[in-house]
């Protein structure tokens, strides 16, 4: 079950809210469309930022809702507000914004979408900023996460956690207890069994990065410094029972750049061998192996197997810009696809292999699997997306690429395709189990839902797959009163 979230509970009941909506209010100075040819994919077509915060009860539904699914689902992404010239403009740096539904006995009571409410955001909504300033203040847009009673915002390298209420209102910066010293990680993992939150941290004026570890009671238990060179971007990292997997891969920060300002002062750097780390949880020396240049975006999760780790992931191939080609988001010659690294530790290699070739991203497990051996794995598919990364001058290569949630077994070799009509772009697919609380149900016991781009409506759906039944129709499709332009991740908070 996701962190953060208590099974078997009571659940408090709440009366039925007669459906409405808030008064919408007036755009929040949009973003001006470029008059000049050249194309910024990331601002357009399911990419576009929504200019309006939204609240609206007991949202119309197709299908029906499994009564068992009680909580909220939450997706964080950039969401830029205030742009006047979109060179000024990178993906990643949108300001953050959490679009959330809300389930409850078979109904979808509401949904909301509300920016993180940073210092910049309020002084761009005209909002006073309660309390002093964090170093590294941003609105954090990557991830969104349940933490004991808690609802979390996260970035990497820098700026602290934004707690959130159950309504997804800020409620200002979050330090775990005064123990957090120094960034965070928008990619943390939650292992079910130890009750512990795992983290890789980076900045780029250490000449290090930081293993992280939240004990129960909330508080960060263990720091560990790895020395790196050349201040490697760590986007992600995997979790086994034993170790920690630091992918250190030839993505690293450019101080010439930075003094330029550019706004994203990260490079492909072909002199920065890449190679993959493996620690000990508890305690030992970081042991690194090396590999053949490559850019992994996410992990699906890593397991023990004997004297092997194996790790499942998506990867570019080599060389990934970062900063992009004058296209504002990143840039690749390629798409993304799942491979699998197994990394041998008794004879100090690493052997690679590709499970799966299509183009994919966002890839999820069962998260109460998390470090544990897994055999299901969840990915979507965007053509939009596909196409904006490799876009140079706004070109894209062709129109090959499907829009689809894809759904692996791993231990047969095999994968099923949930198929969805043109231009309905999804989001990450987040596992939601039936019961998390039955310790004997089937691993893909359970649905992967999704918000997804509806262009008959010019408006975005939560969909609901069951998982045993994945290339079917849809359980339900919930109808959002606005779009949720393609962004980052997501979790599903059950009911406490």
């Amino acid at each position: 079950m996701p962190h953060g979230g208590a099974c078997c509970a009571a659940r408090p009941r709440s009366p039925r809210p007669a459906r409405s909506s808030a008064p919408a209010p007036q755009p929040l100075q949009p973003w001006r469309r470029p008059t000049a040819p050249h194309r910024f994919p990331f601002l357009e077509g399911a990419f576009e930022p929504v200019t309006e915060e939204l609240t609206a009860f007991d949202l119309p539904v197709t299908g029906r809702i499994p009564r068992e699914l009680n909580g909220r689902y939450l997706r964080n992404g950039p969401n830029v507000l205030g742009l006047e010239d979109p060179r000024a403009h990178h993906w990643m740096l949108g300001d953050g914004m959490v679009h959330g539904v809300r389930l409850r006995e078979g109904r979808a009571e509401w949904y909301r979408n509300r920016w993180v409410r940073s210092s910049q955001v309020a002084k761009k909504l005209g909002e006073p900023y309660p309390g002093p300033l964090p170093p590294d203040d941003f609105p954090c847009d990557t991830h969104v996460i349940p933490h004991p009673g808690r609802i979390l915002a996260l970035q990497e390298s820098g700026p602290l956690p934004y707690e959130l209420d159950d309504e997804l209102n800020t409620v200002g910066t979050y330090d775990f207890r005064g123990t957090l010293r120094g960034p965070l990680t928008a990619h943390t993992k939650f292992d079910v069994q130890a009750d512990e939150l795992h983290a890789i941290a980076y900045y780029p004026t250490w000449d290090h990065v930081r293993h992280q570890a939240v004990g129960p009671a909330g508080k960060v238990v263990r720091t560990t410094r790895i020395p790196v060179a050349d201040a490697p971007m760590i986007h992600d990292f995997a979790l086994t029972e034993n170790h920690v997997v630091i992918l250190d891969m030839p993505v690293t920060f450019d101080s010439a750049g930075a003094e330029r300002g550019d706004l994203v002062p990260y490079v492909w750097n072909d002199r920065h061998p890449a190679r993959v780390g493996v620690l000990p949880r508890r305690d030992g020396p970081v042991r690194w192996f090396e590999v053949d240049p490559v850019h992994y975006s996410h992990t699906l999760n890593a397991y023990e197997e004997g004297p092997h780790i194996v790790v499942d992931m998506t990867t570019f191939d080599a060389p990934f810009l970062v900063a992009g080609n004058g296209s504002g988001g990143p840039h690749t010659a390629g798409t993304p696809r799942l491979d699998r690294w197994t990394i041998d530790l008794r004879h100090g290699r690493v052997r690679t292999r590709t499970l799966d070739d299509r183009p994919q991203e966002f890839p999820q497990v069962n998260e109460a699997l998390v470090s544990r051996r897994h055999r299901y794995g969840y990915a979507a598919a965007a053509a939009e997306m596909s196409r904006a990364y490799q876009a140079v001058d706004g070109t894209p290569p062709d129109g090959a690429f499907a829009n689809a949630l894809i759904k692996h077994d791993l231990l047969r070799g095999t994968s099923e395709v949930h198929r969805l009509p043109a231009d309905a772009a999804a989001s990450e697919a987040v596992f939601v189990p039936s019961d998390p609380c039955d310790g004997r149900a089937a691993e893909d016991d359970g649905y992967a839902i999704a918000y997804v781009h509806n262009p008959d409506r010019g408006a975005s759906d939560l969909v609901i797959v069951a998982a045993q039944d994945f290339t079917g129709e849809p359980v339900a499709r919930i109808h959002l009163p606005g779009r949720v332009p393609l962004g980052f991740h997501g979790s599903w908070i059950p009911d406490a």
